[in-house]
């Protein structure tokens, strides 16, 4: 595998990059969904909250990933 500048190889950075952006838009959509609400729009909020379920989803894929790769398992999401 090709190492980056990071000293990491690409797909390792290329993943940790993917999970940590999709986890902080997750992060944001959640003041997406009270302005919603709070202006009254269901529907925009029940987007936003499908957005937020498909960006956890991918930050959960990374981890996988990232565990076949070779990482370890003691950063799991905590469910709940």
């Amino acid at each position: 595998m090709a190492t980056g500048e990071t000293g990491f190889d690409d797909v390792t950075y290329d993943l940790v990059s993917v999970q940590y952006h999709a986890l902080k838009a997750g992060h944001d959509y959640g003041q997406y969904v009270r302005d919603a609400r709070n202006a009254g729009q269901e529907e925009i909020a029940a987007f936003f909250e499908q957005v937020m379920a498909e960006d956890s989803a991918r930050a959960h894929r990374c981890h996988e990933f990232l565990v076949q790769l070779g990482g370890t398992d003691n950063t799991s999401p905590q469910d709940g």
